[in-house]
Order: structure tokens, then sequence, then C-alpha cells
């Protein structure tokens, strides 16, 4: 019981003197801020429009049929009546014929004049009529 009453002190005073050690950060001139830019190539028209000609006719479900016509709406260009002519098979493949409809509607929103409308229509009249697709004016008129 003697050794504890006198090993005490000795323990408190070692636990009391133990040296601090503080954390050192880097200096200054170490840290150095990068930024993380993203760099894409310009992609032209043509391009655009073969790309997403190609992701119509791979898309194999409704869900990647509304995937790829989401990011071609996205853009800030009307896509071309290719594409939309593929969009449209895309929709006849996966049976969704809402879909084809909302397209004329995103279409109708998308271009700048009721002109440019008319123009579209105009050149996808063949593919409406093959595959039976009604414009949303001519499902509520």
């Amino acid at each position: 019981m003697s050794f504890f009453l006198r090993a005490r002190p000795a323990l408190l005073r070692a636990a009391i003197a133990r040296p601090v050690v503080r954390a050192q950060l880097a200096a200054p001139s170490m840290i150095k801020s990068v930024r993380m830019y993203s760099s894409h190539d310009d992609e032209s028209f043509e391009e655009f429009t073969k790309r997403f000609e190609k992701e119509f006719d791979e898309a194999y479900d409704l869900y990647e049929v509304q995937r790829v016509l989401n990011n071609a709406f996205s853009y800030d260009l009307v896509p071309a009546p290719s594409v939309l002519e593929k969009a449209l098979q895309a929709c006849r493949r996966v049976n969704d014929y809402p879909t084809a409809v909302r397209l004329f509607e995103g279409l109708k929103v998308k271009v700048e004049t009721k002109e440019q409308y008319q123009q579209y229509l105009d050149e996808l009249k063949d593919i409406r009529q093959e595959l039976g697709i009604d414009l949303s004016e001519e499902l509520f008129a």
C-alpha cells in the first residue's frame, strides 16, 4: 500500500510534465489553390445531330428514350428534323405514344417562332402520319 502512495505523486508529475505537441500547419507558401475546370471541345451541330441520332437508335427502353430526349432538348439549340424523326421511331419502338406527343409540345416551346414550328411540322408530316401521332392541339380541339 505504501508503494502506491509513494508512486502516485510521481505518476501525477509525469502526466503533468509531458511536453505539449503542437500541430504544425503547412507554411503558406506550401498551400496552393488549384482550380479544376473541365475542358470540353465545342461540338458542331452536325456532330450533335449524329450523336443523338445514334443514341435514339440505341435506346432500348422507355427510360432511355426519355433520358436521351431530355438531353437533346437541354441544349441551347433545336434538334434537327432527322433527330426528331429518330426520336419518334424510338418512341414507337418502345410503344410510348404520350412521349411522342410530348416531343411536339417540347418542340413548340423550343422554337423561336410559330413559322419555325410549322416548318418542323411540315418536315415531320410523313413520319407523323406513318406512326399515327396526333398533336396535342388536335387531341384537345
